[in-house]
């Protein structure tokens, strides 16, 4: 199982299928709403969820151990970019070039969003390296899928890992 935590004892666990649906949607949203550096290390983050490269029930990431930024500013601003995301996803954003219907896409994007929005990135210990550095953002994009892709860490997005 992949568990996405909330950094407050809640925490979303999911099987290996609904983690890869979890992390397209994300990453539909994501690569149509990243502007600052933060975005961009985000996506990556969400790149490196890609069970065909990390393998299969073995990612996820506590909300706790990111580095949501020095400032009061910043770590509002990169929360909010997030429930933007998760808003984004939440209005089936793409989600008809999917090969598949995500039926429950939904129910996880909801129970991930309540935990964000609940979440005080003020708490976090942001010293685990769980989201990558400014010079592993995804910042290259993914001409077929027209998606951030995984680039520093692999030349290919996760639809393209998937087969798609």
């Amino acid at each position: 199982m992949n568990v996405f935590e909330g950094g407050d004892g809640r925490y979303l666990e999911m099987t290996n299928g609904g983690t890869a649906v979890f992390v397209d949607v994300l990453m539909l949203a994501v690569s149509a709403l990243a502007r600052e550096p933060w975005d961009f290390r985000f996506a990556a983050l969400l790149t490196l969820q890609d069970q065909n490269v990390m393998g299969r029930g073995v990612v996820g990431f506590d909300l706790a151990e990111l580095d949501w930024g020095n400032t009061s500013q910043e770590r509002a601003a990169a929360k909010d970019f997030l429930l933007r995301v998760l808003d984004l996803a939440l209005s089936r954003h793409r989600w008809e070039e999917l090969t598949y219907e995500p039926p429950r896409a939904e129910g996880y994007l909801r129970t991930y969003r309540a935990m964000v929005e609940d979440f005080d990135p003020a708490t976090a210990t942001a010293g685990a390296g769980v989201l990558p550095g400014p010079d592993e953002a995804a910042i290259a994009s993914c001409a077929r899928h027209r998606v951030l892709d995984a680039l520093p860490f692999w030349e290919a997005c996760v639809f393209c890992t998937a087969g798609v």
